[in-house]
């Protein structure tokens, strides 16, 4: 493999993770990087570009979305062999891609939110349960102006994760709808998609303060699998 260290540079740009993915991108095309090579170590990599472990770590993924690079097991990241399919067709092998990662991730949200709304109906507090109402309002006001309402959104789902008084997996939804902020902003922009998910969150919290944890557990499953629809569509 060649010498890395001295190919790479000190980035300084507002964008940072993409001028890094620019880099490591071209080092690959050109040969620098070949098929199985694995990357330095993450901190090794951030002190080379002089960027947070962060936006390396942004540049990777986007990397691994286009099919160039490869996490594996035991090993590190690892630069993937060039199809002629991923070179003659890059921006279609990144949208399979990202379409499969994203179902990924909205499979995972099935796994975990319907139990933890069930739950919530059980252990919510008089409080949460009217903060879950001071949620909805200030959503249905978004929704009337507009408004994608996507902090709304995302803050309902959060709070119902802490009713169910489960903070590990607080932190574990509020890692998921940060990697699926884009495709929720793209998502609520189709016709009818805020209207949809307002009515979604109305029959969850109904179903919490009635204290009926299958019917809570129900309206999640369907208000997220009519987001997955919406979602995975729009892709």
């Amino acid at each position: 493999m060649a010498d890395v260290k001295t190919e790479f540079e000190a980035v300084r740009k507002t964008k940072l993770y993409e001028e890094v993915a620019k880099q490591i991108e071209r080092l690959i095309v050109e040969g620098g990087l070949k098929p199985g090579d694995k990357l330095p170590p993450e901190r090794e990599l951030a002190e080379m570009f002089q960027v947070s472990r962060s936006s390396l770590r942004d540049a990777i993924r986007t990397l691994e979305l286009t099919g160039l690079l490869e996490p594996r097991h035991g090993e590190g990241t690892v630069v993937c062999d060039l199809s002629a399919d991923l070179l003659v067709n890059p921006l279609a092998n990144m949208l399979t891609r990202k379409r499969e990662l994203v179902a990924e991730l909205l499979d995972v949200r099935r796994m975990l939110e319907p139990p933890l709304a069930a739950r919530a109906a059980a252990h919510a507090s008089p409080e949460e349960i009217a903060y879950l109402e001071d949620i909805l309002r200030r959503q249905k006001e978004k929704v009337r102006r507009g408004e994608l309402a996507i902090e709304e959104d995302s803050e309902f789902h959060y709070t119902i994760a802490m009713a169910a008084k489960n903070s590990v997996v607080q932190k574990v939804l509020d890692v998921l709808m940060d990697l699926l902020r884009t495709s929720r902003e793209r998502s609520l922009q189709v016709e009818g998609r805020r209207q949809r998910s307002l009515a979604g969150h109305r029959r969850i919290l109904n179903a919490i303060r009635q204290r009926d944890s299958m019917a809570a557990e129900r309206a999640m499953r369907r208000h997220l699998k009519e987001i997955e629809e919406i979602v995975l569509k729009k892709l």
